[in-house]
């Protein structure tokens, strides 16, 4: 059974009827959300639906739970699968399922599904992600719920009792946890590296001089920021590896705790590295596109006129020629690497790695 009739409600039931379970959808306007459901799918009042099922998906808002206590004795002794999810971290004192369970004790309420899109719900699980985090504290409900989950094509994933249905339900709320320290660490370091070229290349050349260079900002400077924060990033991914080691040797056993600083780091190593092939691959793209530049243009074009008023035949400088060949041909070798590193830091990739390989490319 569903109740519900919203899009996840909908998705939910497709998903369902393609597993090939017989669904039952409660709505309070059944005639009018009948078209949405699939044809397979019986689409009836919400007291109809309740007393048809013995597995009830509870796709309706926390706000609505309560209209739902006149169903109270009809529902009693069934599992309530809660998939509702909030607006806002820890939103409520108490989570959504602990909330349903209050208001209806004789019921064996489950928390799952909700960190399952509506869109990887209808186009099927190799679509999106594939786990689906349950708890509850029966665990005959819990195993109920997880076999439906693996003939929908999902792989159910035990949290526990229902303590953790708030962590549950704060997953789908999180904006990048493991990326916030990386990725200030990254700007950080971007903006002190651009300031320092910007004085040098910009503030520097117009006050010793009064040579106007402020065109240089958007590309050229951005593109001298880059690497360096490309190349201090690396090394930030392999330093605590061998701050780890010494504090082992230091006190002669790999079994002490590390300090709470240098275990934070450890933890955030892939995302630094992925973050420093990330500038990377932009000062690739920043170098590709400087001969593009309008002032570039003009820069070659002032030469040309400068070496016919000079009449010089030529201005090749071999030292100057090899240098930049090196150059690029160096720089091309390192991004090819690093490329590498960062495939390999994914865990689709590293996954089927195993240690020795992965040993073997860093």
């Amino acid at each position: 059974g569903v109740l519900g009739s919203g899009d996840f409600a909908r998705s939910l039931a497709i998903r369902l009827v393609c597993s090939g379970f017989k669904v039952v959808v409660g709505s309070r306007n059944p005639k009018r959300k009948a078209s949405l459901f699939p044809a397979a799918a019986e689409v009836t009042f919400q007291a109809e639906a309740v007393k048809k099922a013995d597995v009830i998906f509870v796709a309706i808002f926390r706000e609505h739970y309560s209209t739902l206590c006149d169903l109270a004795d009809v529902l009693a002794g069934k599992i309530l699968v809660d998939v509702s999810n909030n607006t806002e971290i820890n939103h409520h004192k108490e989570s959504n399922a602990e909330y349903l369970a209050s208001l209806f004790p004789a019921c064996t309420v489950v928390k799952g599904f909700n960190v399952v899109s509506a869109w990887t719900l209808q186009s099927g699980a190799r679509d999106g992600n594939k786990q689906v985090l349950i708890c509850s504290n029966k665990q005959e409900a819990k195993r109920t719920v997880a076999e439906i989950a693996q003939v929908m094509g999902f792989t159910p994933v035990d949290m526990g009792c229902m303590s953790s249905a708030c962590e549950i339900e704060n997953i789908p709320l999180r904006l990048l946890p493991a990326w916030k320290i990386p990725i200030f660490l990254a700007l950080g370091l971007f903006l002190c590296f651009f300031t320092y070229n910007l004085i040098r290349q910009v503030i520097h050349p117009y006050i010793r001089e009064q040579k106007n260079k402020l065109y240089k900002i958007p590309i050229e400077v951005v593109n001298t920021t880059l690497p360096c924060v490309s190349y201090v990033m690396l090394s930030l991914v392999y330093l605590p590896g061998v701050l780890a080691a010494c504090s082992q040797l230091y006190y002669g056993t790999k079994y002490r705790r590390f300090p709470d600083w240098l275990d934070q780091w450890l933890q955030h190593r892939k995302q630094i590295g992925l973050l420093s092939f990330f500038c990377a691959a932009l000062h690739a793209v920043y170098s590709l596109c400087l001969p593009m530049r309008r002032s570039h243009r003009y820069l070659l074009i002032e030469t040309a006129v400068k070496q016919a008023v000079e009449k010089k035949m030529t201005i090749w400088v071999e030292e100057e020629v090899w240098r930049m060949e090196i150059y690029i041909s160096v720089g091309i070798i390192a991004l090819g690497l690093l490329s590498l590193l960062a495939i390999t830091s994914l865990p689709s990739i590293a996954n089927s790695l195993n240690w020795r390989e992965f040993s073997f490319i860093q």
